[in-house]
């Protein structure tokens, strides 16, 4: 295993996430709030000694964190929250903070594109 020079932020929606996704135009979708917690986005964020160290660096991405969560359930952003700010995102999501990432596989990390879908 290899300690690995990150933390890491695990995004975790909140009910208002779910009443979008739940809410919109032909959607058929029938998850609880425990169903779409339970496979979260992990985030590898510099390396921080404090979590509100590792929260701050969170603010400064919030935006994009924000899209592609959207992004990974609709492609259509008409269908997107039109007025997105720092404070709907944190009113969307719990984030976890974790101060240590170990890598506990021997080959590099392939890096991808931030679009590939996950969801």
């Amino acid at each position: 295993m290899y300690i690995v020079d990150r933390s890491a932020a695990v995004l975790k929606p909140r009910q208002p996430f779910l009443d979008w996704l739940t809410h919109l135009p032909g959607n058929d979708i029938k998850l609880s709030l425990d169903e779409i917690r339970s496979d979260c986005t992990v985030v590898m964020i510099p390396e921080v000694t404090e979590p509100e160290d590792g929260i701050a660096h969170i603010d400064d991405i919030a935006d994009k964190l924000f899209e592609m969560e959207l992004a990974s359930w609709v492609e259509d952003e008409s269908l997107w929250p039109q007025k997105r700010s720092l404070k709907l995102f944190w009113e969307w999501f719990d984030v976890e903070i974790h101060l240590g990432v170990l890598d506990s596989v021997a080959e590099e990390i392939r890096n991808m594109p931030s679009d590939h879908g996950y969801h």
